[in-house]
């Protein structure tokens, strides 16, 4: 693996710790195994560029962004850190969707549209841009330390083509079919994403229950069935969490949730104090947002929508987002996906920096004292 430009791969001195597994470590040229899932909006350069500064791995949510997005945060971050960070992108496939379920949920959402005075719902569209080789491109110019894929990855010939720039590539999994295919395609590291995991799951096959495991189970038949690292993901916002990951055979985790406490993520008020108020029962995983089964905080959305029909990811979003806009211009969460994991009571006020110590020192409390390998 070449070294970036743009990022120094000399780990940052620190009060030293052991960690069971370091592959990982040395594969992105981090200090802490832990990396700060890709948020979109909520995760922006100034989280990121803390994340990474305190020798984590912050991560750039670039799926739903145009190019001119991704350069200037990318441009925002470097001026902030030198130290590694990751790029995430989206592989979904082109939505397939059925008129006449399209119109059943545009007339379920016709008296939401109404109630906020939007009009009439429009026809769905295709949203979200898909990886293609504009983005490939950037990759290659930018050359970030990592990048990672959601809801699948690219032709492995793409893959390698972004290895040769020098850049770690990770994938998520929600089963191990989807790992070993992803360690096919050319992955450095797998991440194992379990079903208590906020925001969109990274499923990528079809088919009733796929990617309905729990990180418990998921992370060790995943280290089982792949020989690249492996990250777990899915309800870890302490260092209990990340020392039962290793116990798991994981190499590091993933966190998104915690972070979002953060003073540096971009959190509106009426999503922090619900982030805030939240108990062990309050999310919900639901396909009403996005087309894809993603977990969120309970709201009306959810709760009247619960058995609502939905059309293929993410031509669903483009029937809904314009609920969330109008919510979120007048401080409402009716109608806003607000992404939370289970493990959502436990996320802290914190700056990113401060998290990261506070985990690293949990950990240590609990991890054992000579490494595993």
């Amino acid at each position: 693996m070449t070294k970036t430009s743009g990022e120094a791969l000399q780990k940052p001195q620190t009060d030293e710790i052991r960690w069971p597994r370091s592959g990982l470590l040395d594969l992105l040229g981090i200090t802490h195994p832990i990396i700060q899932a890709p948020m979109g909006q909520h995760a922006g350069p100034a989280l990121v560029a803390a994340v990474s500064n305190a020798g984590a791995l912050g991560s750039l949510g670039c799926g739903p962004m145009s190019i001119g997005s991704t350069q200037r945060r990318i441009a925002q971050v470097r001026r902030a850190s030198a130290r590694p960070f990751n790029l995430n992108f989206f592989a979904h496939p082109a939505p397939l969707v059925d008129s006449d379920t399209a119109d059943l949920v545009r007339a379920r959402l016709a008296f939401y549209y109404g109630l906020l005075g939007l009009g009439a719902v429009p026809r769905p569209t295709d949203p979200l841009p898909r990886f293609d080789e504009k983005r490939l491109q950037l990759i290659l110019t930018t050359r970030p330390r990592a990048v990672s894929f959601h809801f699948g990855m690219p032709p492995a010939a793409t893959v390698a083509r972004i290895k040769q720039a020098g850049c770690v590539v990770m994938g998520s999994a929600t089963t191990v079919t989807e790992a070993r295919a992803l360690e096919e395609q050319g992955a450095d590291a797998i991440i194992a994403q379990g079903i208590e995991a906020g925001g969109p799951r990274g499923t990528f096959t079809r088919g009733d229950g796929v990617g309905l495991i729990g990180t418990m189970a998921l992370v060790p038949q995943v280290a089982d069935a792949v020989r690249v690292p492996v990250i777990a993901a899915g309800g870890i916002a302490d260092g209990r969490a990340i020392a039962a990951a290793f116990a798991l055979g994981a190499s590091g985790v993933q966190i998104g949730t915690a972070f979002l406490g953060c003073q540096e993520a971009v959190v509106p008020a009426p999503y922090r104090e619900a982030l805030r108020q939240a108990s062990d029962d309050d999310t919900r995983l639901t396909r009403v947002f996005t087309g894809q089964p993603a977990r969120t905080l309970r709201n009306r959305m959810t709760d009247e929508l619960a058995d609502a029909e939905v059309i293929d990811f993410p031509a669903q979003l483009s029937l809904t987002r314009a609920l969330a806009k109008a919510c979120a211009k007048s401080a409402r969460t009716d109608f806003v996906p607000l992404w939370a994991g289970q493990a959502v009571p436990l996320v802290r006020s914190l700056p990113a920096a401060a998290l990261i110590e506070a985990l690293v020192t949990e950990s240590r409390a609990w991890l054992p004292r000579h490494p595993v390998h």
